[in-house]
């Protein structure tokens, strides 16, 4: 009987603290690219903004993946030629996507708006981490419910002005004391409300 009730009791605890591990969550991850895109390049050296590649991040649910044409506005015909551009010459001469392998990954069940989060100050580095030193790109936080709900409980420490949104390093390269006045002036001026029902991500 003790056997039956410590198996009774253990296995949900142990799932339920296995599910926050890093290997369920994904955190840490990196994930096999088809082209070895360096962030440590392209969005620290160049500092090119995040908006370029991932187009729809302010418009649209989904941040979107980077088009083809994104890479050759940049790249020269020379440079293409080279063996690590193949897989952008082969989409160039199938009108394909590269097929990008997506770093983080939300389950089905729930569902996030990415412009809605931009749209009220929610800068790129509080979910992805510092992707300018990351190469490769992998998962920065856990991206769990739990982790969700500590930012919509309290949103005001999470919170940037709207032109520093996509900015690697914003918190640091402010003065600290200043952050927390400043973010409870961007709730009002945002109209950032601290939703934590259900159904705000469960739809």
């Amino acid at each position: 009987m003790l056997g039956i009730f410590a198996i009774a009791g253990g296995v949900p605890v142990g799932l339920m603290l296995w599910a926050r591990t890093s290997f369920a969550t994904g955190q840490g991850a990196t994930v096999s690219q088809p082209i070895a895109f360096d962030h440590r390049l392209h969005a620290g050296g160049l500092r090119i903004d995040c908006r370029y590649c991932h187009a729809t991040a302010e418009r649209a649910a989904s941040a979107g993946l980077p088009p083809t044409a994104a890479c050759v506005g940049c790249h020269n015909e020379p440079t293409l030629g080279i063996r690590m551009f193949a897989p952008v010459r082969a989409s160039l001469a199938s009108h394909r996507p590269i097929a990008w392998a997506r770093v983080n990954a939300l389950p089905d069940f729930a569902f996030f708006d990415h412009s809605i989060h931009l749209a009220k100050g929610v800068g790129c580095e509080t979910c992805h981490g510092r992707v300018d030193r990351m190469y490769p790109v992998e998962q920065a936080k856990p991206l769990t419910m739990g982790w969700c709900l500590d930012c919509h409980r309290d949103p005001a420490p999470h919170l940037r002005p709207r032109s520093e949104i996509a900015a690697m390093g914003w918190d640091s390269a402010h003065a600290r004391p200043h952050l927390d006045s400043l973010g409870a002036r961007l709730m009002r001026d945002y109209r950032v409300r601290r939703l934590t029902s259900c159904t705000t991500c469960h739809r």
